[in-house]
C-alpha cells in the first residue's frame, strides 16, 4: 500500500503544479480548453487526495506497524475513537489532512463558479492549486506520511494521553477548517487584483466562505480552551502560549476583515484596507502552521524540531512579497468612491474597531516572537509570560468591547446630536448605575467594574436595537411580537446574527472577566479522613480508589463535597499512568453557572497521604455558554436574506428611524 500511496503523493504533486500553471494560463490568453482542464485537474487533485487519507485512515485502523506515522501515535490497545484522530496527531498526518481540506475547498469553488465570475476565477484556481502544490511537496521532500521503518515493529508508541480527549480529537479539525478556508478569500482578493477586476463582487462572492472560516477559527479556539482547562489540569484555558497565539491572531484580523467589509459594500470605501486584512490573515495563518513545526517555540501544543519549517518561513516571505507588491501596483484602481463624512458615524467607529483588533494582533505577534529575536540578538531568550499580555491587551480588548455596544447606534455618514441623544441616555446611565453599584458593593477591580458594566451597556444597547426592531415590524404587518420578532431576524440575517455573536461575545467577556478576578485556590497535603475547606465548600478524602482499565492504570481520590452543608456527589481527581508517557492528571470540575469547583490530585504516598491543589474559578461557563451563542449567531448570519418589504407599497406611515428597522 505504501508504495501505491508514495506514487500517488507525487502525481498529485506534479498534478497541482501543471493544474495551477494551466488555471494562470488560461486567464492570461483567455483560452478555454485550458480553463476547461485546470477544473478538472483541481476535481481529480480532491480525489487523489481523499485517496490518500483514505489511505492513511486504513493503515491506522489496521495497526499497519510498518509505517512510521502510524507507529508513532497508536497502539494496539488505542480505542478506534483515537485511532482515527491520530491522522492529524503529528506533522505529516496534519499536513496531509490539510491537503486533502484545501483540494476539497477547491473543488467545491470550481463547482460554485461554474457559471461566473469567469475573468478571476482561472487565477483563483491557479493559486489555490500552488499552495496544494506547496503542501503535497512538504510531504514528498520533508515529512511523508507513508515512510517505512527500517524495521517493523509488533506494537506502536501510543497516542500522547493528553490528547486522548474529545476536545482535542475535535480540535485541530475545526481549526484546520478554518485555517483552509481563508485560503478561498484570499485567493479571490489576489485574482482580483491580478485581474484588475477591483470592485466588490469578489468579497460578496467570498462572504459566507469568510464567515464559514471565522466560525471554525472562533470555534477551534474555544474547544483548545475548553481541552486546556480539562485536560492539562493547572485550572485555567488561556495561557498565551505561542501556539494558542498562533490560532488567535489571524482570528482577530479576520474579524476585523468581517467588519470593514461592510463599510466596502455600502460605502465603497477601505479597498485597499480589506485586501491588506485577508492577506494578513492568509499569512498569519502560514505564520502559525510556521512557528508550531519549525521547532523555534516549546509549547505543549507544538511538534518537534523539524525541517520544515525554514521551507514554511520562504513560502510566507513569497507570499508578502508577491500580495503586498501586486497590491502596490493597483493602488491607482483601489481609490475609494468615499469619504469619511465624519468622526462621528458607523463608518468610523468601524475603522476604529478594526484598529483595535489589529493592534490587538500585532501585541500578540511582538509577545510570540520576542523571545526568539532576543535569543537571536543577546544570545539570551526572554520568555514573555502573560503578565505583558493582560497589561497590554486588556485595555485594548475592553475599548474593543465599547465600540461592540456604540457601533450599531451610530448611523451611517453621519450621526446626529439627536440620534446621540436618543440611543445612548439609556444604555450608558444602565452602564452607569451597575459599575457603581458593584463598586458600592465591594468589587475592588477596577478592570472587572469596567468589564461587567460595559458588557451590561452592550447588552442593552443590542436589546434595544431589537425591541425597536420588532416594533417597527409588528407595526407594520400587524403581527404580535414574538412573530416580529422571529420576522425581523430571518428578514436581515447578516445585520441580526451579527448581534446575537456580540451577545455571545458579552457573555465569553463575562466569564474571562469573573474567572480572572475573582478566582480562589487553596493546596493541602491530606491524609484519608481529613477535610479542607474553601469559600463555601467542604471535601472529604476518604482515600484512593484504584480505576484501571486494560488500556491505562488509574488512581483516583475520593473526596466527598459538601456546599454549605448541603451534600455534593462524590468527585474522584485522578492520576493516568501510563508505560511510554508521564502520568497525567485528570481533573474533577463541578460545573454551575456561578462557579467551578475544580479539583486537582497532585501526588500520594503509600500510606494514603495526598496532596490537592483546589480551585473556584467563577462564571467559567459561561464562556461555553458564550461560544454557543457566537456559533448560532454566526449560522444565522451565514443564511439567505430574505427581499425586504418595499415600504413605498405599504399602506403605513411610519417614522424614518422605524423604516430603517423594518
Amino acid at each position: 500500500m505504501h508504495i501505491i500511496a508514495n506514487n500517488l503523493l507525487i502525481f498529485t504533486f506534479i498534478l497541482s503544479g501543471v493544474g495551477a500553471l494551466s488555471a494562470f494560463l488560461s486567464g492570461r490568453w483567455n483560452e478555454n480548453n485550458m480553463f476547461i482542464s485546470s477544473k478538472r485537474i483541481t476535481i481529480a487533485v480532491f480525489i487523489l487526495s481523499s485517496f490518500l487519507i483514505g489511505f492513511l485512515i486504513y493503515a491506522f485502523v489496521s495497526r499497519d506497524f510498518s509505517i512510521k506515522y502510524v507507529a508513532s501515535y497508536s497502539d494496539r490497545t488505542l480505542p478506534i475513537f483515537y485511532t482515527i484522530s491520530a491522522i492529524w496527531a503529528g506533522q505529516s498526518g496534519s499536513l496531509l489532512f490539510w491537503g486533502w481540506l484545501l483540494s476539497l475547498f477547491s473543488a467545491i469553488v470550481v463547482w460554485q463558479n461554474r457559471n461566473k465570475n469567469r475573468d478571476i476565477i482561472p487565477y483563483v484556481i491557479s493559486i489555490l492549486l500552488l499552495t496544494t502544490c506547496f503542501f503535497f511537496g512538504l510531504m514528498i521532500f520533508a515529512t511523508n506520511p507513508f515512510e517505512l521503518l527500517p524495521q517493523p515493529v509488533i506494537n506502536g508508541n501510543g497516542l500522547n494521553p493528553m490528547l486522548q480527549n474529545p476536545g482535542m480529537v475535535m480540535h485541530p479539525p475545526t481549526l484546520f477548517l478554518g485555517y483552509v478556508g481563508f485560503t478561498i478569500p484570499f485567493a479571490f482578493a489576489i485574482a482580483a487584483l491580478y485581474s484588475k477586476k477591483i470592485d466588490s463582487q469578489w468579497i460578496r462572492t467570498t462572504r459566507r466562505w469568510t464567515l464559514f472560516s471565522w466560525l471554525f477559527l472562533t470555534l477551534g479556539n474555544l474547544l483548545g480552551a475548553k481541552w486546556a482547562y480539562v485536560e492539562l489540569g493547572w485550572g485555567g484555558y488561556w495561557a498565551w502560549d505561542p501556539v494558542e497565539n498562533a490560532s488567535l491572531m489571524p482570528w482577530f484580523t479576520a474579524t476585523a476583515y468581517l467588519h470593514s467589509i461592510m463599510i466596502q459594500e455600502r460605502r465603497n470605501m477601505l479597498k485597499v484596507w480589506n485586501i491588506v486584512l485577508i492577506i494578513l490573515t492568509f499569512a498569519l495563518t502560514i505564520f502559525g502552521t510556521f512557528i508550531t513545526r519549525s521547532g523555534l517555540i516549546s509549547s505543549v501544543h507544538s511538534f518537534g524540531v523539524s525541517n520544515i519549517g525554514p521551507l514554511f518561513l520562504i513560502f510566507l516571505i513569497v507570499i508578502l512579497i508577491f500580495s503586498f507588491g501586486l497590491l502596490i501596483r493597483r493602488l491607482p484602481l483601489l481609490k475609494s468612491e468615499n469619504e469619511l463624512d465624519a468622526f462621528i458615524s458607523r463608518e468610523s467607529s468601524f475603522f476604529f474597531n478594526n484598529l483595535i483588533l489589529v493592534s490587538l494582533a500585532f501585541a500578540v505577534l511582538w509577545g510570540t516572537l520576542f523571545p526568539i529575536i532576543s535569543e537571536a540578538v543577546r544570545g539570551i531568550r526572554i520568555s514573555v509570560g502573560p503578565p505583558f499580555y493582560n497589561q497590554i491587551n486588556i485595555p485594548f480588548a475592553l475599548i474593543l468591547l465599547a465600540l461592540t455596544g456604540i457601533c450599531p447606534l451610530i448611523g451611517w455618514r453621519k450621526a446626529s446630536q439627536r440620534n446621540l441623544q436618543r440611543s445612548f441616555i439609556i444604555p450608558v446611565a444602565i452602564g452607569l448605575v451597575f459599575g457603581i453599584i458593584l463598586a458600592f458593593t465591594g468589587m475592588t477591580s477596577i478592570y472587572a467594574i469596567m468589564s461587567f458594566s460595559l458588557s451590561l451597556f452592550v447588552l442593552v444597547t443590542i436589546f434595544i436595537e431589537f425591541y425597536r426592531g420588532t416594533k417597527a415590524r409588528a407595526r407594520i404587518n400587524n403581527l404580535n411580537y414574538l412573530n416580529a420578532f422571529w420576522k425581523l431576524i430571518m428578514i436581515n440575517k447578516r445585520r441580526y446574527g451579527g448581534y446575537i455573536v456580540h451577545i455571545g461575545i458579552i457573555a465569553i467577556f463575562v466569564g474571562i472577566t469573573g474567572s480572572s478576578a475573582f478566582q480562589k485556590e487553596k493546596e493541602a497535603i491530606l491524609d484519608p479522613g481529613e477535610s479542607l475547606q474553601i469559600a463555601n465548600y467542604t471535601l472529604h478524602y476518604n482515600g484512593l480508589v484504584d480505576q484501571s482499565t486494560n488500556h491505562v492504570r488509574v488512581i483516583a481520590a475520593e473526596i466527598q463535597v459538601e456546599n454549605n452543608g448541603k451534600p455534593l456527589p462524590t468527585m474522584y481527581p485522578s492520576k493516568q499512568l501510563f508505560t511510554n508517557y508521564d502520568p497525567v492528571s485528570e481533573v474533577a470540575i463541578r460545573q454551575t453557572l456561578k462557579e467551578d469547583l475544580y479539583i486537582i490530585f497532585a501526588s500520594w504516598d503509600d500510606e494514603g497521604r495526598a496532596s490537592f491543589k483546589v480551585l473556584i474559578n467563577p462564571l467559567v461557563s459561561w464562556i461555553w455558554i458564550g461560544g454557543i451563542i457566537m456559533i448560532v449567531g454566526t449560522l444565522i448570519a451565514s443564511g439567505p436574506t430574505r427581499k425586504k418589504i418595499n415600504l413605498k407599497d405599504q399602506n403605513v406611515r411610519l417614522p424614518k428611524k422605524e423604516i430603517e428597522y423594518a
